[in-house]
């Protein structure tokens, strides 16, 4: 895996508290983190710095986290950036769509501590760089 200081996590969150918190734990890991808190705004974000993985939450106001993947995923430049859904949303509709879409993980934000978030974050990564 390469060094943890080159690998961005862009984390698309409206809530300013939660962002903020991934954010400084994704930071004291050495990761780059780059925040926003509009889906309209990803595909000038990842144009500009481009991330090795996206952190989605599903709902947020103008656009929600699954258009937001089907634009990421209908890009074929940018189809490939592994997406994970981080949400409070936890049916089974809601999981199931998100991988349909192409999530590679769904995480549930109350059943996880950002520590875990950021192993799950590792672990994804590890297995995109063995491939």
């Amino acid at each position: 895996m390469k060094e943890n200081i080159e690998i961005k996590v862009l984390i698309v969150e409206d809530d300013v508290y939660i962002s903020e918190m991934y954010k400084i734990k994704f930071e004291s890991e050495n990761y780059e983190t780059i925040i926003i808190n509009d889906g309209t705004k990803i595909i000038e974000i990842i144009e500009h710095k481009t991330p090795d993985i996206i952190l989605l939450d599903i709902v947020m106001p103008v656009m929600d986290g699954f258009d937001v993947l089907k634009m990421i995923k209908s890009n074929e430049k940018y189809r490939k950036i592994p997406v994970i859904m981080l949400t409070n949303l936890s049916q089974k509709e809601s999981i199931e769509k998100g991988f349909e879409l192409g999530a590679v993980s769904y995480i549930v934000k109350s059943h996880f501590t950002p520590s875990e978030v950021v192993k799950k974050v590792k672990d994804i990564l590890d297995g995109e760089n063995d491939s």
